[in-house]
């Protein structure tokens, strides 16, 4: 096992910085390097790493979302507002309706199935388009008009609305009872989720207040871990409690997150994050290296031209939602287009989930999986250089005397 992780982190490293020397998302190299190391090419991953690999998968999702929770910014939320809240929920959607018309009709599957690919394809990708985003708003590019703060806040929010859709629709195709109550479960997961992670956020903020105060000061990487062990438990809670009632556990992590942000000082919330960030990076490598190992890319490469055309069919549909977003705004031709190059990159989260209807036993389990896997290789690259290009010729820079 540890010449297998050994392979993993060191392969997957050498590839990323490939990639990156070629001006191309580092994980298009991860993903390259987990096909070559895994079961169906040279065969180098060890079958006991193989077997927990959804479960790691998992991990690295929970480290999105406290992530995703400790860094967003609400100042930013607020300044850019309506814009952003659409951006968080409405291109994806136009997006799984688009996989849930065309699918059947191109690619032969159930709607539900469609659906739930919709799903898994539905989400833009933080890998991608947080770094970018980040440095824009550093280096004042598009700031005056908000267009980096809008992308940032609404890629966040549109990474947790997929997650919990994802697990509505994965528990409605695993059953296969298609009852109005699936879907009333959806505002409730979503509801309960909040209240739960609000609830633990305020509490483990108070805890570290009582430690501080009785001069008993917890580190900041102990605190992390502590928030990790927590989101573990909330997830796990979500599965104890779903006989009884449903609970998005992923949104319950996320809301505690985002609590201990609000309720933090910034220089605690910011050092949290940094330490979050570093784990992300060796969470990265893992994640996508096991995704790459999971595919059978003899059957990718069977799904072929007609999956290539499903993705730019709906890519072409979530323009049209990205664009619908800005009516009303004072935003020019080319920052709207800048917003819909900056939402076509899909990675993180595909990475995440698009094995776990495979592993479920879901009867299209195995091309939801390939169809993921060549919307990775296809947008990624294609959002990332579009959004490096793009960024000087489509945004103004602001100039600061």
């Amino acid at each position: 096992m540890l010449g297998s992780l050994s392979l993993i982190i060191l392969v997957g490293l050498f590839m990323s910085f490939i990639m990156n020397k070629l001006h191309l998302p580092r994980i298009i190299g991860m993903l390259i390097a987990g096909i070559v190391l895994g079961p169906f090419v040279l065969n180098l991953i060890d079958t006991s790493i193989l077997q927990i690999s959804a479960e790691l998968r998992k991990i690295a999702l929970i480290i999105i979302l406290i992530k995703a929770g400790i860094t967003l910014d609400l100042k930013d939320l607020k300044k850019v507002g309506r814009p952003a809240l659409l951006m968080s929920f409405l291109p994806a959607t136009f997006e799984i309706i688009a996989y849930s018309i065309f699918a059947p009709m191109i690619l032969g599957i159930s709607r539900v199935d469609a659906i739930l690919m919709g799903t898994v394809l539905g989400a833009v990708s933080p890998a991608v388009v947080v770094p970018r985003t980040v440095s824009l708003i550093e280096r004042k590019i598009g700031t005056k008009e908000g267009v980096p703060q809008l992308i940032l806040a609404g890629a966040t929010l549109d990474d947790i609305f997929v997650i919990v859709l994802f697990t509505t629709f994965l528990n409605l195709a695993v059953s296969g009872n298609a009852n109005y109550m699936s879907f009333v479960n959806i505002p409730i997961s979503i509801i309960l989720g909040v209240i739960l992670g609000v609830v633990v956020g305020y509490i483990l903020v108070n805890i570290f207040d009582i430690f501080y105060k009785h001069e008993r000061y917890i580190r900041n990487s102990l605190k992390l871990m502590i928030i990790i062990g927590v989101a573990f438990g909330l997830v796990e809670f979500e599965t104890v409690m779903k006989e009884i009632v449903s609970i998005s556990g992923l949104l319950a992590v996320f809301s505690m997150s985002l609590v201990i942000k609000i309720k933090s000082s910034k220089e605690i919330s910011d050092r949290i994050a940094e330490k979050t960030g570093k784990l992300w990076i060796v969470s990265e490598v893992f994640l996508f290296v096991l995704l790459g190992a999971a595919v059978d890319i003899r059957y990718t490469m069977e799904a072929g031209l007609p999956a290539i055309v499903l993705i730019f069919v709906t890519l072409i549909i979530r323009a049209i939602g990205v664009i619908s977003c800005m009516i009303g705004t004072n935003l020019s031709f080319k920052e709207r287009l800048f917003c819909v190059i900056s939402y076509l990159p899909k990675a993180t989260v595909q990475a995440a989930i698009g094995s776990i209807p495979l592993a479920m036993g879901i009867g299209s389990g195995n091309i939801i999986l390939s169809v993921a896997v060549l919307g990775i290789l296809i947008t990624a690259p294609l959002g990332a250089i579009g959004m490096d290009i793009g960024s000087d010729k489509l945004l103004k820079k602001e100039y600061v005397d």
